[in-house]
Parts: C-alpha cells; sequence; structure tokens
C-alpha cells in the first residue's frame, strides 16, 4: 500500500508540497517571530516527512490515521522548538521529534499497561547507565546500575524489560533493494521442523503397510486414547490378541522407519 496515494485525515497525500531548502530557512525564521502563516506553511510543506517516517511503522497493524495525527504533533514541536540560529538542517532535527512522539503513542498505547511507578523507574535506570558509561567508558551490569538507585536487581531488569516496545514479525531486519527478510523469516518453529515433518511422512508410510486391523488398532490406541479392553471389546477379540497385535504393528513401524 502507498500512503502517498491515499488519504489521511482528511488530507490528500498525493498533492502535499514540498519546500525548497531556502524557503523552508525562510519560514523558519519567520514562524520564530510569530508569524502564523509562516508557521502553517512550514508544517504544511513538512507532512510528506511526517508521511514517510509513519511508513516504517506499517507492521504493527496501527491505525495509519492515527499515526499521522501524532507525527503531525511531533512535526508541530519540532517546528517551535528549532533553533534556527544553529547550523543544522531542520529534517535532522524534526525526524526524532516525530519518531520519538509516534513511539511514545504506540508505548502509551500499548495493550499491556505499565504502571507509572516502573516506567519512571525505567528511565531513570536508562539515565544511570547513560551517565555510568559516560563515566567509565564502558557498558555497565544491571547489577550497578541497580546498586546506584538503590532498587533490586530484579525491579530495575523488569522495569527496562517492560518499556521495550514489541517486535513485530513484519518488521523488516534487511533489505538489499529487493524482497526483505523480515523478522518472522529468521524465526524458527520448532515444532515443524524438517526432521519432525519427514518422520511424520515415513510414519504415514509405515502404517499403509500394515494390516487393516492393526491400522485400526493403532488409530484407536494411539490417536483416539482408548485402552486395549475397550479397543477388545469394540472389534470382538480378547484383550491379549490386541495387545499382541499392537506390539507387533509398532515392531513393523519401528523397522519401517
Amino acid at each position: 500500500m502507498y500512503y502517498n496515494k491515499v488519504e489521511l485525515c482528511g488530507v490528500n497525500t498525493s498533492k502535499l508540497t514540498t519546500l525548497g531548502s531556502e524557503e523552508k530557512r525562510e519560514l523558519l525564521i519567520l514562524a520564530k517571530t510569530g508569524d502564523e502563516n509562516a508557521r502553517r506553511k512550514l508544517i504544511d510543506g513538512n507532512l510528506r516527512l511526517v508521511l514517510s517516517i509513519i511508513q516504517r511503522f506499517t507492521g504493527r497493524r496501527e491505525n495509519m490515521d492515527d499515526l499521522f495525527q501524532v507525527g503531525c504533533i511531533g512535526l508541530i514541536k519540532a517546528v517551535d522548538n528549532f533553533n534556527t540560529e544553529l547550523d543544522v538542517k531542520f529534517s535532522t532535527y524534526a525526524v526524532p521529534m516525530i519518531i520519538g512522539e509516534i513511539r511514545r503513542y504506540l508505548r502509551d498505547n500499548n495493550t499491556i499497561r505499565v504502571s507509572r511507578s516502573v516506567r519512571d523507574l525505567a528511565y531513570r535506570a536508562l539515565q544511570t547507565r547513560e551517565r555510568l558509561s559516560s563515566v567509565t567508558s564502558s557498558e555497565p551490569t544491571i547489577e550497578e546500575i541497580a546498586k546506584e538507585l538503590g532498587e533490586t536487581v530484579e525491579n530495575v531488569t523488569n522495569a527496562i524489560e517492560s518499556i521495550i516496545e514489541p517486535v513485530s514479525l513484519y518488521d523488516p531486519v534487511y533489505n538489499d533493494g529487493g524482497d526483505s527478510i523480515y523478522v518472522m523469516d529468521q524465526v524458527r518453529d520448532e515444532n515443524n521442523s524438517d526432521d519432525i515433518w519427514l518422520e511424520d511422512i515415513a510414519l504415514k508410510e509405515a502404517m499403509k503397510r500394515l494390516s487393516e486391523r492393526e491400522k485400526k488398532i493403532i488409530s484407536m490406541r494411539f490417536y483416539r486414547g482408548k485402552t486395549q479392553m475397550e479397543i477388545a471389546e469394540e472389534i470382538g477379540i480378547s484383550q491379549a490378541q490386541v495387545s499382541r497385535l499392537e506390539k507387533g504393528a509398532l515392531n513393523h513401524i519401528r523397522q519401517q522407519m
């Protein structure tokens, strides 16, 4: 789906305008002086930037209208807080602002609710990690962070893990210009491996070589969970005969596999 060809929040994204570097610079300076018209033009002229950023989050199955609105909030904050005196491109400043706003929205609207106290501890832990890293020039351990905060290792670990965003199976992990490789392509299914698949085929082939009575006994015994006595009553033979036929069938299957 190409979001530059649809409507988001009532905006025809195929008609979004773009601004040149000089025009953008002039509007930023005017907006700083309180010119609302310049501010409006600046926001409208950077909506395509928001559009390009929200496409990174399409794999999360989020409502794109909602993400576009949240991204626009980040854009507005970037416009209002950008320092025109610094030699920095506006997009360089705006992109992390927009992404940060979207990530906050996704975190706060996660179906897994995290308490304020846990989030606060997580952010304090991250700040402490940054501070310790700058002092020691090495990555501090969870134990060192917990000690610095006066918290238990378990509490700090749980807090940090609680704010880590879940990874979508549809998140791309590599793209060489052709087909993307997604997280789901890198996940191994232990319950459906090639070995199990081949064993299943071998078992079916071995079952085909059994007599009809042996097939019935094996099916009733291991697929329907019946006891040897119940099987004996149902097919009209003794329990000893069922036992003998079952053992013979299992030996035959083992030999075939």
